[in-house]
């Protein structure tokens, strides 16, 4: 029997494109408590299904593939920017699909205007008109208002104009950015990403008894099943080990393992990856905010896929990319791989001196690179002890040398050692859990 959270989301899914909900209509509408109709709307926005514009309200949406993840709604785009909406409220769950900044003549402009579009440009009352009528969104920046007849057009049209206080160079910088950071995400691997709505999970219940775990391994193959209640909250996990030495007839809520690690549909593979590596499990089940379960991710999954996503375009580079994007690979003293590189205003800290954060992120990649020398599955730095820490000034050279000191199937360790003119001025010890393919 499905709770009220799920009855509240399945109600929320089933609503139109674009219409507007409140905590206190939907409250109305479902027979509920305010605080029970807040938390199934942070659910859903959760899950993608709504998007709460300041000012505005709560829109539900189109709940995007991750194909499309880096395409913007416009609802999106007014929280980005800090931003008013003036018209158009009810076309706000739209996506753009390109943004045009309007920084040249009229006509010249209105070459690269076309539906799906967002012109971003200043008080300029006849390019707001015609980009709606070509069936563009407007953000308008400087803080400049619309006249009455492009709001009206905005409302007929559906199509949303917005205004906020940033310069027009600002806000393309801002979007961009939004995208860029999208880009990343896209390459990050999720559980919800290996779970398939078509297959769902073998499992038994608390009341179940222990031969029907062993009818599930005769028909599945398996060894091991998630527990859960008459609602489908998940309760722990049962495996051959278990029920050795008990009676067919015993409950199986009597021998299982109660409270079980989990993870959630937003949890990274490789976060996944490393719980399982850390605690020794084959299986993990996935569960969503009231605990129930949606499915299970093994290991042998988890591996494949992190191996398929190595095979994929790259198409953001993340912080540490960037910061070791200056250090080229070159052979110390002793003949041993090493990797130089000099320290550039971004990587420093108010005082001009090496950053901490940074510096953390050169010793794991660093770790990282010599370690994937032996090892060419993935891996998670799990321990990172700096020994010593000497301060590096602006624009020193910097050789860091990674040394490999125990290397097993499962964990790999590297000493690794900063040196400035011959001096030692960090050195750290690294351990990361290694990901067997």
């Amino acid at each position: 029997m499905a709770t009220k959270h799920e009855k509240i989301l399945e109600y929320i899914e089933g609503l139109d494109i674009g219409h507007k909900i409140s905590v206190r209509s939907i409250a109305r509408e479902m027979g509920v408590s305010e605080g029970t109709a807040y938390r199934a709307i942070k659910e859903a926005e959760t899950q993608g299904l709504v998007s709460t514009v300041e000012r505005v309200g709560t829109v539900r949406i189109e709940k995007k593939h991750r194909s499309e993840i880096e395409r913007l709604t416009f609802a999106e785009v007014v929280n980005i920017v800090d931003g008013q909406v003036l018209g158009g409220r009810t076309g706000l769950h739209k996506t753009l699909n390109r943004f045009v900044i309007g920084a040249m003549k009229l006509e010249a402009m209105m070459r690269y205007v076309e539906p799906g579009h967002l012109l971003i440009v200043g008080n300029r009352d006849n390019a707001h008109r015609i980009s709606l009528e070509r069936g563009a969104a407007v953000l308008i920046t400087g803080g400049f208002d619309a006249t009455e007849e492009v709001k009206a057009l905005a409302d007929r049209l559906e199509l949303p104009v917005i205004s906020c206080t940033y310069d027009t160079f600002t806000v393309a910088a801002m979007i961009n950015r939004a995208i860029y950071d999208r880009l990343i995400k896209k390459e990050i691997l999720l559980v919800e990403d290996m779970l398939s709505p078509d297959q769902p999970p073998v499992f038994l219940t608390l009341d179940d008894p222990i031969s029907r775990f062993h009818q599930s391994v005769r028909e599945t193959s398996h060894s091991r099943y998630p527990v859960v209640d008459g609602n489908g909250r998940l309760y722990g996990m049962i495996t051959a080990k278990d029920v050795v030495g008990h009676s067919s007839g015993e409950r199986v809520e009597r021998v299982m393992t109660k409270n079980p690690i989990t993870v959630t549909p937003k949890t990274s593979l490789a976060a996944a990856a490393h719980e399982m590596v850390w605690e020794g499990i084959e299986l993990l089940p996935v569960v969503n905010s009231q605990h129930q379960l949606l499915g299970v991710i093994s290991r042998q999954d988890v591996i494949k896929s992190l191996q398929y996503m190595q095979k994929q375009p790259q198409v953001g580079e993340t912080i540490n990319d960037l910061v070791f994007r200056g250090f080229q690979e070159v052979r110390d003293k002793d003949g041993s791989i090493a990797f130089k590189g000099f320290v550039t205003p971004q990587m420093t800290d108010p005082l001009g001196n090496l950053s901490t954060g940074v510096l953390t992120s050169l010793l794991t990649e660093a770790a990282y690179r010599m370690l994937r020398r032996q090892h060419r599955g993935d891996m998670v730095a799990d321990n990172l002890s700096l020994y010593m820490l000497k301060p590096v000034q602006l624009e020193r050279e910097v050789l860091i040398s990674p040394r490999i000191i125990d290397r097993g199937r499962k964990v790999g360790k590297v000493d690794v050692e900063v040196v400035h003119e011959g001096q030692i001025v960090a050195k750290a010890l690294v351990t990361a859990q290694l990901i067997e393919r």
